[in-house]
């Protein structure tokens, strides 16, 4: 019997992904069937599909469970999802696709078919009502509000049958692992509480304490790496994750941390993206995400906080994972160490904020690096990276407000 937290749904793993001979025979079905190409952030929610990541849906949300989701936060049958995973595609494309027949979802950047669906309905969307519901603003500067903004003008509903995982697998051996995986490797390791560390950067200071609180008061901790797209002068997968294995190989007690990748698009939804979030890493075998300050956020769109406080808005039977919350970190010189609102009683002044904008901001500039801020190693590989960029590649980042993440 596992000690490990149950998927989402009550249900068990409900990965879409065929194998085997079924694999083989709906490929080459598909080939006779209409193509439908798919956005980016829409391949990533397939290959989640496929592996099980989005336990229990079996496709593309309905307009019923699009509106559930927007308004209340909840699918057509009751259960809990925070952020509507839909397939758009163009109104003359949708005219040519009868209700109740097959199509074959085409991944253009990669040049391959990644599912087949059977579409049960076709729907138009409000565009600025998702947006609000889900970020909170409908400014088109917002990365999320522009996916949505961009997608095409008519839903596609329907179950889907996933034929491939997109090339991660291969992109990242030994990193992207299935929620199937991670459950097996946190039994083999005798975890019952596992705690995700959600991350699309390297981790500083900040991180590397936020992960060690995880590691005391828990079995040991995922460090679960984004491995889709992000927004321009984030920094790439591989070097962020070449940084997190020497952070974890130097600084972390043996066997306490394990690092592996999602093949999900930032949708930076700030708090309903911190539920998604929990949600799938429930799936993945996690009992608690570690929730800091301004999880999934960009820009002023959110309170610092605003991503804690909603996980005491929902009912306490939503998720079994649960957040694990963690006020603003810092180096405090006073302390001579790393501490917390919650337990350092010095002044702003003694504080040295950590943050991944300004850490990218100071290198992208080759600007000086504060000694607290992270750790030699881990800076090292940075600078290497940066050294390598051309100027137009390096972005400039304004700091205001709560836009230092």
């Amino acid at each position: 019997m596992s000690k490990l937290v149950g998927p989402h749904g009550g249900s068990d793993l409900k990965p879409l992904l065929l194998t085997g001979q079924s694999l083989e025979d709906e490929r080459k079905r598909a080939q006779g069937l209409t193509q439908v190409p798919v956005a980016s952030r829409e391949a990533g929610d397939l290959i989640m599909l496929g592996i099980g990541g989005f336990t229990p849906l079996d496709g593309f949300m309905t307009h019923a469970d699009w509106q559930g989701v927007c308004d209340g936060m909840k699918l057509a049958n009751g259960i809990f999802w925070p952020i509507p995973i839909t397939l758009s595609t163009d109104r003359a494309t949708a005219d040519g696709i009868a209700t109740g027949g097959e199509i074959a979802l085409f991944d253009t950047e990669r040049g391959e078919i990644l599912a087949t669906m059977t579409v049960t309905e076709k729907y138009t969307i409000d565009k600025d009502h998702e947006c609000m519901a889900v970020f909170k603003t409908v400014d088109r500067e917002h990365p999320g509000v522009q996916m949505v903004m961009n997608q095409g003008e008519v839903n596609l509903a329907g179950p889907v049958k996933v034929l491939s995982q997109g090339g991660f697998p291969e992109k990242y051996p030994g990193l992207y692992m299935t929620p199937a995986e991670t459950r097996a490797l946190f039994e083999a390791k005798g975890w019952s509480t596992v705690a995700a560390f959600q991350t699309r950067n390297p981790m500083h200071r900040s991180h590397e304490y936020l992960a060690k609180i995880a590691v005391e008061i828990g079995d040991g901790v995922m460090i679960h790496s984004l491995l889709g797209k992000l927004k321009p002068g984030d920094i790439p997968a591989e070097v962020r994750t070449k940084a997190i294995s020497t952070l974890i190989d130097k600084y972390f007690a043996k066997d306490t941390v394990v690092q592996s990748g999602y093949p999900l698009d930032m949708r930076y939804a700030g708090p309903r993206e911190a539920l998604l979030h929990a949600l799938f890493r429930q799936n993945y075998g996690c009992s608690h995400l570690i929730v800091g300050r301004d999880h999934a956020g960009v820009g002023d769109y959110y309170g610092p906080f605003d991503a804690h406080h909603i996980f005491d808005e929902i009912p306490s039977d939503a998720l079994e994972t649960k957040a694990l919350k963690i006020d603003w970190t810092f180096w405090c010189n006073k302390c001579e160490g790393m501490a917390s609102m919650k337990t350092c009683p010095h002044e702003a002044s003694d504080r040295l904020l950590l943050s991944g904008t300004k850490l990218r901001k100071a290198l992208s500039e080759g600007d000086p690096v504060p000694d607290h801020f992270s750790r030699p190693e881990v800076l090292e590989i940075l600078r290497e990276y940066y050294a390598g960029l051309a100027d137009d590649q390096k972005v400039t980042i304004k700091l205001t407000g709560h836009s230092a993440k």
